[in-house]
């Protein structure tokens, strides 16, 4: 490979992609990128460009002093930009906002392909982009201009990266903005993309995988689903997907369909509406059984409102279960995610 794609994830939840060639070290590609990450010597002596690495391989070298990076910090994932060289595509958080680092984030003028209804519960929207496909984590999402308005709205991708087509599910509003705008707009109608953004995103599978999606909170996990089907992931991985009626039961064709594409990959469907005639009915926490929780060493990822992100939070709590790590994006409509 003649470059590798770094990602650099800084804590404004702005996200930039770059390109670094074979054998070049990060801060470089990153300074060609005209983006400034924090630096000083330059030359492993001052510690002042150390970041963590959260996916990826790479090689530091050695001509770095341990007063710049200790063996503890080392081992923990931090490195050093001006002296890391990656081996492979790398994930990478930054301890400083985007704005400091003087860049900002990417646009992409998209076009609209199809607008496809689910009842009267989302839509799901298909775009083409103009120029080369975006780059972005599974998982995160983007703000949509909504043209005409002045306005925008921030949603998480359905589909997978490195594809010039991008889909959105988009839970309908009545007399809501995006919802106005998707009832008129038509095949060719132009707008623009600004992200990726956001921390909710797909991690280094290293055991099983505990999915909760909540309302149109699905859509991140089918981009992840569809990345891990690519990469033949061989651990569990286990969807419990929750909703009030029966109604808003999107998609469920395409979750369906990673059941053979990944053979350890399970799902449920959950329905809270007592009146349904759902074989399981009530709240996703009652269907969080052991066997998916996994006595903990369990990745769990949440996408969902507010009242449900606390519900899981709190049946970890009263259950003293522990997973080995917590992901969640809570998103309100009209407003853009909240991530942890």
């Amino acid at each position: 490979m003649s470059s590798f794609n770094i990602a650099l994830n800084f804590e404004d939840g702005v996200t930039r992609f770059v390109a670094c060639k074979a054998g070049e070290k990060v801060l470089d590609a990153a300074f060609r990128a005209k983006i400034n990450l924090p630096m000083d010597c330059s030359d492993g002596v001052c510690g002042t460009c150390k970041c963590r690495v959260e996916s990826g391989a790479y090689d530091l070298g050695d001509d770095y002093i341990e007063d710049a990076l200790s063996e503890d910090e080392q081992k923990a994932g931090l490195v050093l930009t001006c002296q890391m060289v990656p081996q492979s595509d790398c994930v990478i958080a930054v301890p400083a906002s985007s704005t400091i680092c003087k860049t900002e984030q990417s646009t992409f003028v998209v076009t609209v392909k199809k607008i496809e209804p689910h009842n009267d519960a989302a839509v799901v929207l298909e775009l083409n982009v103009e120029a080369d496909a975006p780059a972005f984590l599974a998982g995160q999402y983007v703000n949509i201009d909504v043209p005409g308005s002045g306005q925008h709205r921030s949603y998480s991708f359905s589909s997978a990266p490195g594809e010039s087509r991008v889909c959105f599910l988009i839970k309908k509003i009545p007399g809501g903005v995006m919802s106005a705008w998707l009832e008129s707009a038509q095949p060719g109608d132009k707008t623009q993309l600004t992200g990726p953004l956001g921390s909710f995103y797909l991690r280094p599978v290293e055991r099983p995988l505990l999915f909760l999606a909540g309302g149109t909170g699905l859509a991140p996990f089918l981009s992840m689903l569809e990345v891990l089907s690519r990469t033949n992931a061989q651990q569990k991985i286990h969807l419990i997907y929750g909703v009030t009626r029966d109604l808003d039961l999107v998609q469920v064709d395409a979750v369906e369909a990673y059941t053979t594409k990944l053979p350890n990959f399970t799902y449920d469907t959950v329905v809270a509406d007592p009146k349904s005639s759902h074989p399981r009915k009530g709240w996703v926490t009652q269907h969080m059984n052991g066997e998916s929780l996994n006595g903990g060493d369990v990745d769990v990822y949440l996408c969902g409102p507010p009242p449900m992100v606390d519900a899981v939070r709190k049946h970890f709590a009263d259950t003293g279960v522990k997973p080995n790590s917590f992901h969640y994006e809570k998103f309100t409509p009209n407003a853009g995610p909240e991530t942890a």
